[in-house]
């Protein structure tokens, strides 16, 4: 009898101890799913910043010679694109009706 209660308890013991508990699965409290969703978004967000910063400086200090998108802005100039960055063309746009209401600002 006693021989037959071991081994179920060993079997049982075997069981028990090749289960991982899943970190997710565990039945938190409120407090604790709020807490961990702030603390993922925020994992999130540095992450997604830290990779913003390391393509940005990638295409920064990629080619200091290269020209090409002077080249290219100026062929888009040439070709009808309005500049934004002149006075006389924001003066416009803040004036043109169609414009605002496609942004929502009138009616």
């Amino acid at each position: 009898m006693f021989k037959k209660l071991a081994q179920k308890l060993c079997t049982q013991k075997k069981k028990h101890s090749n289960v991982a508990i899943n970190p997710i699965d565990v039945d938190f409290d409120h407090r604790k799913n709020v807490f961990l969703d702030k603390l993922t978004q925020n994992a999130v967000k540095l992450y997604e910043h830290e990779c913003d910063i390391k393509n940005f400086s990638k295409l920064v200090l990629s080619d200091p010679e290269n020209k090409s998108h002077e080249k290219i802005v100026n062929e888009l100039f040439s070709s009808g694109v309005i500049d934004l960055t002149e006075d006389e063309k924001l003066a416009e746009l803040s004036d043109n009706k169609r414009f605002l209401r496609d942004l929502g600002l009138t009616d």
